[in-house]
């Protein structure tokens, strides 16, 4: 995806067996997706990071989705059993999409896990890549790049830096 383009609509299955589609947040003013999975370091480094994302832009209309579409057979520690745990294990307050048939990670340009993709009121795709310049240790970061484009986004304004190549691992793909 470019930035500009229109997010495609999808319906997948959520962690508690319901389908969830993008009308779902229709009414939310930003949608925030992030390809991510279960078992790469980089990815579990930043769900914290995404919950405190959430917390704070709650009320400001921002919707978070992620989606794992990694390959579960060839990575177990990604199946949508697993993804049920991880969901539990770290109280997320968003829903964790499944997409086993990965077409919605393909639509996006998915690259890595994590990769983040925002979309403005007009699901136009503004910000697309890495969350901060240090995915090891929270404290250390110096160039918060989402939470930024995050803010412009919330503004109505267009970001600075649309595109951060993204940082973690490769997408499992079938």
């Amino acid at each position: 995806m470019n930035i500009g383009d229109k997010l495609t609509h999808f319906k997948l299955k959520n962690i508690d067996d319901k389908m969830i589609d993008t009308r779902h947040f229709a009414d939310k003013y930003a949608l925030l997706v992030v390809v991510t999975c279960n078992h790469c370091p980089y990815a579990l480094a930043y769900w914290n990071r995404l919950k405190k994302i959430y917390h704070m832009h709650e009320e400001d209309s921002l919707q978070i989705v992620a989606i794992n579409g990694n390959n579960a057979e060839s990575y177990p520690a990604d199946s949508f059993e697993n993804m049920v745990q991880l969901h539990r294990k770290m109280a997320l307050p968003f829903p964790y999409l499944h997409n086993p048939k990965q077409d919605v990670i393909y639509q996006l340009d998915a690259k890595k896990t994590p990769h983040v993709f925002l979309f403005n009121n007009k699901r136009e795709l503004a910000y697309s890549g890495a969350i901060d310049d240090n995915w090891e240790n929270e404290n250390a970061v110096l160039m918060d790049y989402l939470e930024d484009a995050i803010e412009f986004c919330l503004d109505g304004l267009e970001v600075d830096y649309p595109y951060i190549a993204p940082v973690g691992c490769s997408i499992k793909w079938l």
